[in-house]
């Protein structure tokens, strides 16, 4: 085993990350909604919690609301009863049987608990970086050990690692300023 197999290894674990922070972002509500701000959202229906999106069809006709459309009648009181519950202060009407959900405007207060949420979301997802490179430098340090992996390869592997970390920071930095920017208005 080389350095290389090692580090390719890790690519899908960081690739995850970033997919799961995309998620995470989406959901931090700003002054535009989109359906993903809800559809996770856990409902209670006949003793057993599904996601909102299994319920009915959301869909999102402008930047400030979103229309959820359950698929049974049923579901419209325990679909309302989820969204007041979930704190993303979304007003909501129901016009038949169709709930509409909009966004009062951010204010300065509720901008910076954003901006505080976003920062602990950043912190945690490069904590999990950080956690995944170590494991992979233990690994090549631990075929160098094993004379699997000459010492000009270890430090190789090392350079490598630092560097492909460093594309996936920067990738997450970029994500981030734009939602940054986009709470900041």
């Amino acid at each position: 085993m080389d350095y290389s197999q090692i580090i390719d290894k890790i690519k899908p674990e960081l690739q995850n990350l970033i997919e799961f922070l995309k998620g995470e972002l989406m959901k931090i509500r700003t002054s535009r909604l989109s359906a993903t701000l809800v559809e996770d959202i856990e409902v209670e229906v006949a003793g057993t919690r599904m996601p909102l999106k299994s319920l009915g069809a959301i869909s999102s006709r402008s930047w400030r609301e979103i229309f959820v459309e359950p698929w049974d009648k049923s579901y419209v009181e325990p679909i309302i009863a989820a969204i007041e519950k979930s704190g993303l202060g979304l007003t909501l009407v129901l016009e038949k049987d169709i709930i509409r959900l909009s966004a009062p405007p951010l204010t300065r207060e509720r901008r910076k608990e954003l901006l505080q949420v976003l920062s602990k979301k950043t912190e945690d997802t490069y904590q999990a970086i950080r956690k995944i490179r170590d494991k992979a430098w233990k690994e090549i340090q631990q075929g160098h050990q094993r004379g699997e992996i000459r010492e000009d390869d270890k430090y190789k592997g090392k350079e490598k690692l630092e560097e492909m970390v460093g594309e996936y920071k920067d990738k997450i930095e970029e994500m981030v300023e734009s939602k940054r920017k986009e709470i900041e208005g």
